[in-house]
């Protein structure tokens, strides 16, 4: 009996452990790179009382007085006078308040004569003024381990006063596909029964997209003893050895042979596409062995690969959620099913659809294009109805 899809994913995580790969990096080259480390603030944002706006630092109950501009406070330097009752300072957009102050009346609200300031419109106390703490208190956490370096992160990382930052090393995903009956970029087909390989570079592009360095493998040909020499050599270069054919029940699948002189923790799981996945352990490596058709081999990446990655790099499941299926879809298997779809967000609904998806075989690569999702059919369902309510599977 084939393994639940939850079984093997309970038996994955079970043998994952922390990823401890850390490099320090310019903060100019972060970018897409996943926090190392918690950032705490260390003092207060602003530390003083601070103008949001070109105006006049005055005392609030003095708005019905004539006031006395005693100077003016650039920002970028210290406030040079007290304000007391029937006196005010002009102040700058980013300027700290003057020492008694506590509102700006902005310059469109007044009129200046000699010298005195009268306040044509009045303003709330505390009008735009910054509160000390007001983008963040002092040991606040402003980013989590585990965060990914995006434009705003950056920049407030660079406003801390960071110059070096600790990130996650890439893990390294090494891909090996095989078979004799596949051609590399750029060979001649010798004849019809002979296809180019796409799993390498799409298994790759998948593992650049989730953060990840990646080392593509010359393509392995059918030969029991090279499979089994390749392999070994293969992995001494990587964290994560990804195969993708010679999995299943071919006379010539030696890649299934090979990696049985390693750990083997999932065989097989009751799923589809992909039920002959297996996954080894290598000390700390994993090889994930994968089919050979490329939809097959891409979902399964997505299902299995990105679950350890996702615990290395401390990544949320946030690419799940539910969709309302327009139009039915009657199951093809007793097994769990992963459906190409297409998702569109429309009058407030997640809604997903089968439309130019192709019915057929695990080959058919052209059904992921289009930021294709895959939709997830229960084990024990035979028939989803228009507006079901369906689990989906964002990919990478």
């Amino acid at each position: 009996m084939l393994m639940s899809y939850e079984e093997s994913l309970k038996i994955l995580h079970s043998h994952i452990k922390t990823y401890e790969k850390i490099e320090k990096i310019a903060l100019t080259e972060c970018l897409g790179r996943i926090l190392a480390q918690d950032i705490k603030a260390p003092k207060n944002q602003p530390e003083f009382p601070t103008s949001a706006m070109d105006g006049y630092a005055i005392k609030f109950e003095d708005q019905d007085k004539p006031l006395k501009i005693l100077g003016l406070t650039p920002a970028g330097t210290m406030p040079q006078f007290s304000v007391q009752n029937g006196t005010c300072v002009k102040t700058f957009t980013g300027s700290l308040m003057s020492e008694g102050s506590d509102t700006l009346v902005p310059v469109e609200n007044i009129r200046i004569e000699n010298n005195t300031l009268f306040i044509e419109k009045k303003v709330p106390q505390a009008f735009a003024v910054r509160a000390v703490g007001e983008n963040y208190k002092k040991d606040e956490i402003l980013l989590k381990k585990g965060t990914r370096l995006n434009y705003s992160e950056i920049a407030l990382l660079a406003e801390l006063g960071f110059f070096h930052i600790s990130v996650f090393i890439k893990p390294i995903v090494g891909v090996l596909s095989s078979g004799s009956e596949i051609k590399d970029l750029g060979e001649a087909l010798e004849n019809p029964a002979q296809i180019r390989s796409s799993n390498h570079i799409a298994i790759a592009n998948l593992a650049k997209n989730l953060n990840c360095d990646t080392r593509v493998f010359p393509l392995l040909k059918d030969d029991e003893k090279a499979t089994f020499s390749t392999l070994e050599s293969a992995l001494q270069s990587c964290d994560i050895l990804v195969t993708t054919g010679g999995v299943s029940m071919g006379d010539f699948d030696f890649l299934k042979k090979a990696i049985k002189e390693y750990e083997i923790i999932i065989n097989k799981a009751d799923i589809k596409p992909g039920r002959h996945i297996k996954i080894a352990k290598a000390n700390e490596k994993f090889i994930i062995a994968l089919p050979g058709f490329p939809y097959s081999a891409m979902v399964m990446f997505n299902l299995y690969t990105r679950e350890i990655l996702n615990s290395w790099l401390l990544q949320p499941k946030d690419y799940i959620c539910k969709a309302f299926l327009q139009g039915s879809y009657k199951k093809k298997t007793p097994y769990l099913e992963f459906v190409a779809c297409n998702i569109e967000f429309k009058n407030g609904r997640i809604l997903a659809n089968l439309e130019g998806k192709k019915e057929g075989s695990s080959a058919i690569i052209n059904n992921l294009n289009n930021k294709a999702a895959l939709m997830v059919v229960p084990k024990e369902c035979e028939m989803l109805e228009n507006e079901s309510l369906v689990d989906i599977i964002f990919m990478p």
